[in-house]
């Protein structure tokens, strides 16, 4: 302390006389003091750098002021004033740092700026290793999308239900976001089901690849649910005839992809049914319920886990529909192309998840 107490009786004369280089260069002198010692300094004597600093470190230039900033960035007993003076500057290269990691800055600070300044600044923020709800709610409505995406991936950030609302609304345009959100510990059940309800199907099935295995049973479960296999009404169908013509042609050895596209083209709608299942092993109530739902999801699934053509799938969907009622040319395409893309072991692994869901 004493080579330091050496140097500020001097400064009000420095100040007085304003020579830039002067300033600029006690200014580099003093911070490198401090940085030398920060680890044994008490905190009276960092009050008395902040003091200091806080008044000559502006008349610096940017890359004095950034290498600065990197170093401070890894204090616990930085100059809190000089380092919020810093975090302020409109130059990310100095500001970015201490937003990405100091730990000196107050939660108030933090705030503020991600208020008031732009985008390199947010990015830099989402990088922290804590994210409070309070500050997540700021960045996921200031944010652009690769700040909303970094935020999201953080698993130190914490969002409140509104923000986890706007995350879910923005993934509903944004595939890697999704994924990004449906990565969180932190996410219900609940939220899951209103993240994938927002998504397609390509990206679903990503998520379903990329998660942990014990989420993998809750995206399932969702992906059941938004597909019509919860709160259906019960079918008033009456499949014991079918049941005993497709027991029948199985024992003649007849029940293949070639009889169900029969079944399908005809818009029998029963043997139809009580065909997949027969193929499948999922029971005829649960195929009901499925291909009454809303989406066409369950069709494509059931299709890829049993290896079936695209023209077979194609026949199912127009017999959802109903002859009445056939999609349009780009909704078939559309279908089609989810259905290629729609991997296998994925198919499988969801049909797996209605065969146990049934047998409990």
């Amino acid at each position: 302390m004493a080579v330091a107490m050496s140097l500020i009786p001097g400064l009000d004369e420095i100040v007085r006389q304003g020579d830039p280089k002067r300033l600029a260069e006690v200014a580099r002198r003093i911070a490198e003091l401090f940085l030398q010692g920060a680890a044994n300094f008490r905190s009276d004597h960092v009050d008395l750098f902040d003091h200091v600093l806080i008044d000559l470190v502006p008349h610096t230039g940017i890359p004095a002021r950034a290498d600065l900033a990197e170093r401070l960035s890894v204090l616990a007993n930085a100059p809190r004033t000089l380092v919020g003076q810093l975090a302020r500057e409109d130059e990310i290269s100095i500001a970015g740092p201490l937003l990405r990691r100091s730990p000196v800055i107050d939660e108030g600070v933090l705030i503020e700026i991600a208020r008031m300044k732009g985008q390199g600044h947010l990015l830099a923020m989402s990088e922290r290793p804590k994210l409070s709800p309070d500050l997540t709610d700021v960045i996921v409505r200031r944010g652009d999308r690769d700040v909303v995406r970094r935020t999201a991936a953080n698993a130190g950030a914490f969002f409140s239900q509104a923000g986890y609302s706007s995350l879910i609304k923005r993934a509903g345009k944004d595939g890697v976001l999704t994924l990004a959100v449906g990565q969180r510990d932190d996410l219900s059940d609940h939220l899951l089901k209103e993240l994938l309800a927002g998504s397609i199907d390509v990206v679903r099935r990503r998520l379903f690849d990329v998660v942990k295995p014990s989420k993998q049973a809750a995206i399932s479960r969702a992906i059941s649910e938004i597909s019509g296999v919860a709160g259906c009404v019960e079918s008033r169908r009456d499949f014991a005839p079918a049941q005993r013509a497709i027991l029948a042609l199985h024992r003649s050895g007849g029940l293949n992809e070639a009889a169900l596209l029969g079944f399908a083209k005809a818009y029998r709608y029963e043997e139809s049914v009580t065909a997949l299942s027969a193929m499948s092993g999922v029971k005829i109530a649960t195929l009901d319920r499925l291909m009454a739902g809303d989406r066409h999801d369950p069709v494509l699934i059931l299709g890829k886990a049993i290896g079936l053509e695209w023209a077979t799938v194609r026949a199912l969907i127009l017999l959802r529909s109903g002859p009445a009622r056939a999609p349009s040319p780009v909704d078939i395409e559309n279908v089609r192309s989810n259905f290629v893309r729609l991997m296998p072991l994925t198919a499988e692994r969801v049909v797996n998840f209605w065969q146990t869901r049934q047998s409990a």
